[in-house]
């Protein structure tokens, strides 16, 4: 009897704690987020070096991914990313993905 109160006990605490991590996203990290900001930030050293963004926007781009670090790091600062904030963060790596783009390619170089 009491192995079995033992067993049914530890199943239902088992099937509690799957259906809490299923339901809170347990995962804290955003490896994707993650990627994308490494990239990004590569793409804006790319066009440093090669002159097409100027210091404004590059300063302007650099302020924009500091925003993104922000956002990810209220996302992530209770241990739970949950689906709405995951896709806060999308959408602003997508939006900062657009600006670096059309600023790389308006034709506005650097000089010196």
């Amino acid at each position: 009897m009491k192995r079995t109160s033992q067993a049914v006990l530890a199943m239902a605490m088992m099937v509690t704690l799957l259906s809490i991590a299923a339901v809170a996203g347990a995962d804290p990290t955003m490896p994707n987020a993650d990627h994308r900001e490494v990239r990004q930030d590569q793409r804006i050293e790319q066009g440093v070096k090669s002159g097409q963004l100027t210091r404004g926007e590059t300063r302007r781009l650099v302020r924009g991914e500091a925003r993104i670090d922000r956002i990810e790091g209220r996302a992530k600062r209770d241990g739970v990313v949950t689906p709405r904030e995951r896709a806060h963060v999308q959408r602003a790596l997508n939006h900062e993905s657009r600006r670096i783009y059309r600023l790389k390619h308006n034709n506005r170089v650097r000089r010196g």
